[in-house]
């Protein structure tokens, strides 16, 4: 089923969270899955162009794409799962400068506000891991309503069907064609820096060397392109690359958080650290910052231990363990910083009583993310936390869940360290721990099967 409203396909945008996020009862809802699973069929069924916004990606609202993309899109779908305030901001915007065109989606079980329950939406189901559970009963009915939403006389926008002579803004169609062709130019771009990320440093840096200046480039294709540079291990372009970036764009956590990153990886931590510590003092501590942070010093750590410095180790070691359990702490549902604080606590002289009380909330925290669509992270922490328990079994089938969900040559890389750490530590204990190595050479293959014929 196919339909086409113009000679060019109308622009949908699709307000909604990106991954996987948490509702106020706990309910985990795969976004990504919802999008394409339903909304993105829908809306290219109705013979529409689907654009998903790139904002939350960031950890802020750009706001210019953003206004842009409201305005000038002929239609949208709001997914309201969940009550994502960027979701109900935008939307309320939507409806005040569109009096019409625009679908409401949401979850069944979804409690919506007063204001949005009056609004005709359309309801989907989801499976225990919060994925659809009846995408292709749902996709006829989004692609009826956008389908009549072009000719419908009734306004969906409760402003204009409430309140009587609302000014239309009627926009104009130079801007609107103007708009379409950077929209079709920043898919374009991000097409082409996936294939630049599995190609390798070389190919990302053609790409980057035909955008000289980063002015009047949207913010989807300014992050992608920094993304990139990580996904290929240029550290030095990724701080480059941020000082091309406008300050609003520099400002957001993520940025901040991915430039830290970076330093950290060219051995200037101090100014991670600083930047980090900033962050935390900004915008308050989170798993991603706090786990960063550990990871600055984890790496001081190393080379404490390396350098024979064995005091030094020691407080950097605590001092490791403590950022990752502070942002283990700050969100119980990552288990991120909460392998790394129990992999680190392996490595003490004296047992931590500590370790017995996190290591079944971390598993526990592991064990949920995993049941709703677990990615690579997710098993490969259940990996560590077996071998932290001495359960080769259970590691031995994390690890080949995990090796089957990787994405990018660093991940296995990362765990393959720390597997390496436990192995150790271990051995020099007189404890049996060569079976540790084969997971080691498992996922170091599956690294080197990953790097960019030019790395």
């Amino acid at each position: 089923m196919s339909h086409s409203f113009t000679h060019h396909k109308p622009l949908c945008f699709v307000l909604m969270p990106f991954g996987r996020k948490q509702d106020a009862t706990g309910k985990i809802i795969d976004f990504d899955a919802v999008y394409q699973e339903i909304i993105a069929p829908a809306v290219t069924q109705a013979g529409l162009e689907p654009i998903r916004a790139d904002e939350e990606q960031v950890g802020g609202t750009i706001h210019k794409p953003m206004y842009e993309r409201l305005m000038l899109c002929e239609f949208a779908v709001a997914d309201v799962t969940g009550a994502n305030p960027n979701v109900y901001y935008e939307l309320g915007i939507r409806h005040a400068i569109r009096p019409r065109s625009t679908v409401i989606l949401f979850a069944e079980g979804t409690n919506l506000p007063f204001d949005i329950a009056l609004l005709r939406g359309s309801p989907y189901r989801l499976d225990p891991s919060g994925r659809p559970a009846n995408a292709e009963q749902c996709i006829p009915g989004i692609v009826k309503r956008l389908l009549a939403a072009n000719d419908d006389p009734h306004d969906d926008s409760p402003l204009f069907a409430l309140i009587e002579d609302m000014p239309r803004v009627e926009v104009d169609h130079s801007k609107t064609d103007l708009f379409r062709d950077r929209i079709h130019h920043s898919l374009e771009i991000k097409s082409r820096l996936a294939d630049a990320r599995r190609s390798g440093i070389d190919s990302v840096r053609e790409i980057a060397a035909a955008m000289p200046t980063m002015r009047n480039v949207e913010a989807g294709i300014v992050v992608d392109l920094f993304l990139s540079y990580r996904a290929v291990k240029a550290w030095q372009e990724m701080v480059d690359h941020y000082g091309l970036m406008s300050r609003e764009l520099q400002q957001t956590r993520m940025v901040q958080e991915q430039l830290a990153f970076a330093l950290n990886r060219l051995g200037r931590s101090e100014e991670a650290e600083a930047i980090l510590k900033q962050t935390i003092g900004k915008f308050g501590p989170s798993s991603e910052t706090n786990g960063l942070l550990g990871r600055v010093y984890k790496d001081r750590w190393d080379q404490a231990v390396k350098a024979g410095r064995r005091l030094e180790a020691r407080g950097l070691l605590k001092r490791a363990i403590e950022a990752y359990r502070s942002g283990f702490e700050t969100d119980w549902r990552d288990p991120y910083p909460g392998i790394n604080a129990l992999t680190l606590m392996e490595m003490e002289d004296k047992p931590d009583p500590a370790k017995a009380e996190l290591m079944p909330v971390v598993r526990y925290a592991a064990a949920m993310r995993a049941k709703s669509n677990g990615d690579y992270w997710d098993h490969a922490t259940l990996m560590e936390l077996a071998v932290l328990a001495d359960d080769r079994p259970a590691a031995e089938d994390a690890c080949g869940t995990a090796l089957a969900l990787v994405r990018e040559a660093f991940e296995p890389e990362t765990t393959a360290r720390n597997l390496s750490l436990i192995r150790g530590v271990r051995t020099s204990r007189g404890e049996d721990a060569d079976w540790i190595r084969e997971l080691e050479e498992c996922l170091e293959a599956a690294h080197q099967d990953l790097l960019p014929p030019t790395a």
